[in-house]
């Protein structure tokens, strides 16, 4: 009879330990969920800016029609991206096209003077801050789920359930270079 207590007993917290992980798993995954609507927000807050910030630019640059094209078109690109990887690929695309927006504003004095263009200017930084700082996030929540399902014992449950490993967002190459400092100018 103790025999039977000590081996229900061990199966209940074997079950027990079963729901735990399981759990875990689910709250990881829903917390991974979670991260990346918060990252589709800020994309969805700078792709509704840049429509304004080309506007406002083209009101200076009219003749760099090519430069303006270029970015709708990696704007819409990255709109209609599916799947993390291919959202974090057109992301670094349009962040590149950007780029040779705000160059552009360097050849034009006035633009740069433009109360419009200062402020879609000041709010697409803020917006790639809140960008970066929900990446960093989302990430985060990716290698602990990860890590979860990659090690024992947790793995066991994972792949019973079906759980699978989450993509990374990955950034673009020049955001993880080091910045250069030169005060000899």
């Amino acid at each position: 009879m103790e025999l039977l207590y000590i081996i229900f007993g061990l199966l209940g917290l074997i079950v027990l330990w079963v729901v735990f992980a399981y759990n875990s798993l689910i709250v990881l995954r829903n917390r991974v969920k979670e991260a990346w609507s918060d990252i589709d927000v800020q994309l969805k807050r700078r792709y509704d800016l840049i429509p304004n910030l080309v506007e406002t630019v083209k009101g200076y640059a009219s003749h760099e029609q090519q430069t303006f094209e270029k970015v709708i078109q990696a704007r819409n690109m990255a709109m209609n991206a599916k799947g993390v990887k291919e959202k974090g690929e057109a992301e670094n695309a349009l962040a590149g096209t950007l780029k040779t927006i705000f160059a552009l504003a360097e050849s034009y004095p006035e633009l740069k003077a433009s109360v419009n263009f200062l402020e879609l200017q000041r709010e697409l930084s803020d917006t790639e801050n809140k960008i970066q700082a929900a990446r960093r996030f989302y990430n985060g929540n990716v290698i602990q789920l990860n890590n979860k399902v990659e090690t024992v014992p947790t793995n066991v449950i994972a792949n019973m359930f079906g759980f699978k490993l989450a993509e990374f967002f990955e950034t673009e190459e020049g955001e993880k270079a080091v910045p250069q400092v030169n005060f000899n100018k």
